[in-house]
């Protein structure tokens, strides 16, 4: 086996010097590379951190969405059954279970990214679909409930109109 070391064996004579007129040039150029490098930084990351509030925006209102027009076909279903179309009884829970399930899955969505009017309108979905829940739960007189699910409703309808708004 053969080994070979390569080297360079020419030193060049002189001493290092920087060209004068050359030099604030550089200087000028590298300060601008550097400003331009940390400008463009600058905009990537509100880029990101742009599309990230978007992406938590449209999580919690696709969850709520979804969640709500399930809880809201339940509670019809039960208003159908008080109206003497249906089982009181057995549509009862499914109401019950389907508003609070809304409530539970939407609540821990609306995260910090979440602000504003459209935090507020979520929240307001959460707690009157808890609300209407309780209400079905303790069979609340007719006005009691028919003022719970008309609160719970513009609540839903406030926060649907707010995320439609987030696609556009």
């Amino acid at each position: 086996m053969a080994m070979a070391v390569i080297g360079c064996t020419v030193m060049t004579d002189g001493k290092a010097v920087s060209d004068s007129e050359d030099a604030p040039a550089y200087r000028t150029s590298a300060s601008s590379s550097v400003a331009a490098s940390a400008a463009t930084s600058s905009i990537r990351a509100s880029e990101r951190a742009a599309a990230e509030t978007t992406k938590a925006i449209h999580s919690v209102c696709e969850t709520m969405a979804i969640s709500s027009a399930e809880a809201v076909s339940n509670v019809n279903t039960y208003v159908a059954a008080v109206n003497g179309d249906g089982d009181v009884e057995a549509s009862k829970q499914p109401a019950i279970d389907a508003l609070n399930n809304s409530a539970d899955t939407v609540e821990p969505a609306i995260t910090a990214k979440v602000t504003g009017e459209l935090r507020d309108s979520l929240s307001a979905w959460v707690t009157s679909s808890r609300a209407t829940a309780g209400n079905i739960a303790a069979a609340v007189d007719p006005v009691a409930f028919n003022t719970s699910v008309a609160t719970m409703n513009s609540a839903r309808q406030r926060a649907l109109e707010l995320c439609d708004a987030t696609y556009r």
